[in-house]
């Protein structure tokens, strides 16, 4: 990635993180300076230089750049330390308030509350995986974890699994034996299993089948099914929770069965 490529992505992270545009343009141009004035600036960023002197504002009141009031303004972007741990602050705190007035909204307690049968999907490796973390989190007496693509088995994935309560059965599949040791040594509270499902591989880049990514298991009545795109990457995800609910039956037997076939 090139200079211009990277001053574009540092401008369209600070936007998604909540500055306007000028303000993010003028920002990652004062980054690049010890001080410059608004001409400076204005001649770095394209940004008009009427509009510098407004978002160099913003920017002082959210503590990311001060001015020096000399005859003419000269302007510094705080360290780069100081700017990720402010706008870091100001993120969870966005956050919070979400959570906050979300949680304050009351559920309407009127809306079918017939779950059990249902099945929801999800895309995407990051919702899946924090969804993975929800799961662990919930387990009171049993975690079933099957890793059918080796990619998935992330340090972050690794750490939860550890942090899970030893009182709650930790069992892990894996697709092959040589992964199935490498789980046992990074977990090794876990009882570990070669799956036994071959077919959880047979993903198909000329066909565009799918290959199934991880199947999670918790408490035998919540179950979560990836896959993984061939021609993309992209991990999609079906999700569903209920004793009776087809999907989880379904899941666990073909669990079982890839135990059984490992013991046996």
């Amino acid at each position: 990635m090139g200079a211009l490529d990277n001053i574009q992505e540092a401008v369209d992270v600070l936007q998604q993180l909540g500055l306007k545009e000028y303000e993010a343009q003028c920002f990652v141009g004062l980054s690049q300076l010890s001080s410059g004035t608004a001409k400076k600036l204005s001649e770095m960023t394209d940004v008009p230089r009427t509009r510098v002197y407004d978002a160099v504002r913003v920017l002082e009141s959210k503590g990311l750049v001060e001015i020096q009031h000399s005859s003419p303004q000269k302007f510094r972007a705080v360290s780069l330390s100081e700017a990720t741990e402010t706008l870091r602050d100001q993120y969870d705190a966005r956050v919070d308030r979400l959570h906050s007035a979300l949680d304050s909204i009351q559920m309407d307690t009127n809306a079918d509350e017939s779950s059990v049968q249902e099945v929801w999907s999800m895309t995407g490796s990051t919702a899946i995986e924090t969804r993975t973390d929800t799961l662990l989190k919930q387990a009171q007496t049993e975690i079933v974890l099957v890793i059918a693509d080796e990619s998935l088995l992330t340090d972050r994935l690794v750490a939860k699994l550890n942090k899970t309560d030893k009182e709650v059965d930790l069992l892990v599949g894996a697709i092959t034996e040589s992964v199935r040791t490498h789980v046992q040594d990074v977990i090794p509270r876990a009882t570990t299993f070669v799956s036994g499902l071959e077919w959880l591989q047979e993903g198909d880049t000329d066909t565009g089948e799918t290959a199934i990514g991880r199947l999670v298991l918790i408490d035998r009545s919540t179950i979560l099914v990836s896959s993984i795109v061939p021609s993309t990457g992209e991990e999609q995800a079906i999700f569903g929770e209920g004793f009776g609910n087809g999907l989880v039956v379904i899941a666990r037997r073909l669990m079982s069965q890839g135990q059984f076939t490992a013991d046996n």
